[in-house]
Order: C-alpha cells, then sequence, then structure tokens
C-alpha cells in the first residue's frame, strides 16, 4: 500500500447504521461445492429475511464473476483473490448495517478465516452446506460436472482441484439430509439464538 493512503474516520459509523436499521450487522458465507444448495438456500433465507424485515444483500458467486471478478479465472491465486474482493465487499456491507448474505464456493480455509479476520468479532457465521460430491454431480443444474466429465473444465473444486471442508462452521447444514425449509429454519434458529433475530420470528413451513 502507498504511504500516501491514510484511512479516514467519519462521524457515522457501523453501530449508526446498525441502529438506523434496527438489526445487527452480519455476515453469513455459504460455502460448500458446485450444486450443493448454497444459491438456493442463501437466496431463500434472504428472501424470508426481507419479508421479517430485515435490511440484507445477497452475494453470488456466479453473479460477483460478471462484473467485480470479471477479470479472473479459476486457478488457486485467483479463487483467492476472489475471496478476497468478496470479502472486503462484504465487509462494507457490513459496515453500513447490513446482512450480508455471501454463497461462494472458496474452497480454501485460510481465504474464509481472512474474511472472518477482516470483520468485527462476533460478525460472520460460516454455513457449511454439506453435500457428497455424488449428490451434486446428479444435481448438477448448471451443467458443469457434465462438462467436467467430457473434458471441457479443468481444476475443477472437488474433482481436480481441492475443496477443504470447514473444521468447526457456526452452522453445518447436512443438504442430502435436510429440505430448503428444513435448512432455512436450522439458520433462523441459530441467528435468533445469537441474538441476530428479534424475537418472535417466524419459522417457514415445512412439508409433511
Amino acid at each position: 500500500m502507498s504511504d500516501n493512503v491514510v484511512w479516514h474516520s467519519h462521524p457515522v459509523d457501523q453501530q449508526a447504521r446498525a441502529e438506523q436499521k434496527q438489526q445487527m450487522p452480519l455476515v453469513i458465507w455459504f460455502t460448500g461445492l458446485s450444486a450443493s444448495g448454497k444459491s438456493t438456500i442463501a437466496g431463500a433465507l434472504e428472501q424470508i429475511l426481507t419479508q421479517q424485515g430485515y435490511h440484507t444483500y445477497l452475494l453470488d458467486g456466479d453473479n460477483v464473476r460478471h462484473g467485480l471478478c470479471k477479470d479472473l479465472g479459476f486457478s488457486d491465486n485467483d479463487r483467492k483473490e476472489n475471496i478476497r474482493r468478496v470479502g472486503e465487499v462484504a465487509r462494507l456491507g457490513a459496515d453500513s448495517g447490513l446482512i450480508i448474505l455471501a454463497a461462494f464456493i472458496s474452497p480454501f480455509r485460510e481465504d474464509r478465516r481472512l474474511v472472518r479476520d477482516i470483520l468485527p468479532k462476533d460478525q460472520f457465521v460460516e454455513v457449511f452446506v454439506d453435500a457428497p460430491l455424488a449428490v451434486c454431480q446428479q444435481r448438477d443444474p448448471k451443467g458443469l460436472y457434465a462438462k467436467v466429465e467430457r473434458g471441457e473444465i479443468k481444476s475443477f473444486t472437488g474433482i481436480d482441484s481441492p475443496y477443504e471442508t470447514p473444521q468447526a462452521p457456526e452452522v453445518h447444514i447436512d443438504a442430502q439430509a435436510l429440505s430448503v425449509a428444513e435448512s432455512i429454519n436450522r439458520l433462523l434458529e441459530y441467528l435468533h439464538q445469537a441474538g441476530v433475530l428479534k424475537a418472535g420470528y417466524e419459522p417457514v413451513a415445512v412439508s409433511a
């Protein structure tokens, strides 16, 4: 960093922005293999939180690569830079008082830890959306695993590029055993117990 770059403090801080929104700032970070259900669960949770009056923003892996990170590929270094940039955007969102939901494969533990470390204490929640590789390959909504099998994609996470599973995530979602609604309720219960959600939050109805 250049010596002529100086951090400026301003009178309106995170606490003031959070008080205006009447909520706790937070980054909810969804990690897991491609097709594990990260974006689906994150999107459903954002919809519920918005309906219940919370101020949120969803950062989605594919969407970010259309703009902020469109210059990056999928080498290990590019993946690290992708998560570094997203982490900084998530930090700015939380500083504005928002509840940020970030859905990224983010395969490396070190990169996820770095995002946690740039945020204030207790403002990072790691959610491991855990689906076995075989299940993800069977789902394959984008056809990516099929392209891997045909040799059209190289260095694909979970196949020929590593995915480092979280060792102590705040929330572990068994995406093979739980429905989306059940996953959302597990997340809502965690957020309620953590004091993020106000008393009287409404769980999602689960089909029999």
